[in-house]
């Protein structure tokens, strides 16, 4: 067959692959379309303007085409290029983590939030449940220097990516990860733990998008049958790890937050503000604090 991107210039060849993204019915395809034709081509967008009329190379072409097949097909464009913006810092994914997602960023909005609030005499220990990626306990890293934090998760794959993210992101120095279930390895006290634990009922994941469905491992979205069983294991962990007055925040999704605080409230921690929504208004970042003896 031959590529419909042989011969042609970055213009058209960024119209014709919007073009093919559109009859494809994937969203973003104006977006997507320059993403992926600037990753071929390693041109940011003003130099994808300031060569519009250069014709593409016979290998830029067919790169071009394979990244146009893989999208097409359903895979993210994250997935396709290996990294993923998260917090305005870049991160580096493999098959055993969730592509970062800025619904995730309130968690690191709330948990600032709390931190402008206290006052340490001692670095702040942070700990990060199921890290994945590690873009959130890297995020806190970079925004509270002398912070020290931990990530944990059940896959060694997703370790090795998070250690290769804190190394890219000059953060090994007060970064570590361990391998175990949730939280149960780690040794207090900490002032801050933070997870997105898997919530998607177990019967909902066959009604996902492609994207995720296919693409994102299923540890880090089956939640059990009620999309609860994260929660019931990582919260009464979390309550005995923190400091007095430390705080854990969790995500939630569609409809979860109250019965989450409610689980919060059981481990005997004090749900002290509402959720913070994400910028669809769902309640994302639930928090409660360990009160002191």
């Amino acid at each position: 067959m031959k590529n419909p991107f042989a011969g042609q210039s970055i213009e058209s060849a960024r119209r014709t692959l919007a073009a093919q993204l559109r009859s494809a019915q994937l969203d973003e395809a104006e977006l997507d379309a320059r993403i992926l034709l600037g990753a071929t081509l390693g041109l940011d967008l003003t130099g994808l303007m300031a060569q519009a009329t250069r014709p593409l190379t016979e290998i830029e072409a067919a790169r071009l085409a394979q990244h146009a097949g893989r999208r097409i097909a359903g895979e993210p464009v994250a997935r396709i290029l290996g990294t993923r913006e998260f917090w305005g810092l870049p991160f580096r994914l493999s098959e055993a983590t969730l592509v970062p997602r800025p619904d995730t960023e309130t968690v690191v909005e709330r948990a600032l939030e709390i931190f402008r609030e206290q006052q340490f005499s001692h670095p702040p220990r942070i700990a990060d449940i199921g890290t994945g990626s590690g873009a959130i306990l890297l995020a806190l890293l970079h925004e509270i220097p002398g912070a020290f934090g931990v990530g944990t998760d059940l896959s060694l794959s997703a370790l090795d990516t998070a250690q290769s993210n804190a190394a890219v992101l000059g953060l090994s120095g007060r970064a570590a990860f361990v391998a175990c279930s949730y939280a149960s390895a780690l040794r207090g006290p900490f002032d801050l733990i933070v997870s997105n634990p898997p919530y998607i009922p177990s019967g909902e994941i066959p009604k996902l998008s492609i994207e995720v469905r296919e693409h994102d491992p299923h540890l880090a979205l089956d939640g059990g049958n009620d999309g609860y069983d994260a929660y019931r294991a990582l919260i009464p962990q979390a309550a005995e790890r923190l400091a007095p007055g430390g705080t854990l925040i969790v995500e939630a999704g569609r409809g979860q937050a109250g019965d989450i605080e409610t689980l919060m409230t059981a481990a005997a921690l004090l749900v002290d503000r509402p959720p913070k929504a994400d910028l669809a208004g769902i309640p994302r970042a639930v928090s409660a604090r360990k009160m002191p003896p």
